[in-house]
C-alpha cells in the first residue's frame, strides 16, 4: 500500500525558510517521479515542482521559481522540497505525489497522472 508522508511545515515569516520532507514506503520510490503540490484555503490545488526518478532533473512552477529546491535521497526513499524568501502567498497545505508510470524522464504535471498524494504539511507565513 502506498503511503506519502509529509513534515516540516510550520509558522514562519516573510522571508524565511522551511524544509518539508516526504517519507514514501510501500513502493519502490527510486523507479518514480514525484512532485510537490500545495492547495491554500479557498483555492484550487496548485503544482509546485517535479523531480525525476532519478534527482537528476527538476522543474517548478513560475510562482516558486529561484526560491524553492527539490531533492531526493532514493536511499532513504525521502523527498524535499527547500523554500526560501517565503511570502504569504506561499501558505498552503503542501503534499509530495508519486507519478503513475515507473519510467524515466521528467513527466509534465497532470493531476490525473500523479493521483496518490499524502495528507500534507501545513505551511503558514505570518508577519
Amino acid at each position: 500500500q502506498v503511503q506519502l508522508v509529509e513534515s516540516g511545515g510550520g509558522l514562519v515569516q516573510p522571508g524565511g525558510s522551511l524544509r518539508l520532507s516526504c517519507v514514501a514506503s510501500g513502493f519502490v520510490f527510486r523507479n518514480y517521479a514525484m512532485a510537490w503540490v500545495r492547495q491554500a484555503p479557498g483555492k484550487e490545488r496548485d503544482w509546485v515542482a517535479t523531480i525525476d526518478r532519478s534527482g537528476e532533473l527538476t522543474v517548478f512552477a513560475d510562482s516558486v521559481k529561484g526560491r524553492f529546491a527539490i531533492s531526493r535521497d532514493n536511499a532513504k526513499n525521502t523527498l524535499y522540497l527547500q523554500m526560501n524568501n517565503l511570502d504569504h502567498d506561499d501558505t498552503a497545505v503542501y503534499s509530495c505525489s508519486k507519478y503513475i508510470f515507473d519510467n524515466g524522464g521528467l513527466p509534465i504535471y497532470r493531476s490525473s497522472k500523479f493521483p496518490k498524494r499524502g495528507q500534507g504539511t501545513q505551511v503558514t507565513i505570518q508577519s
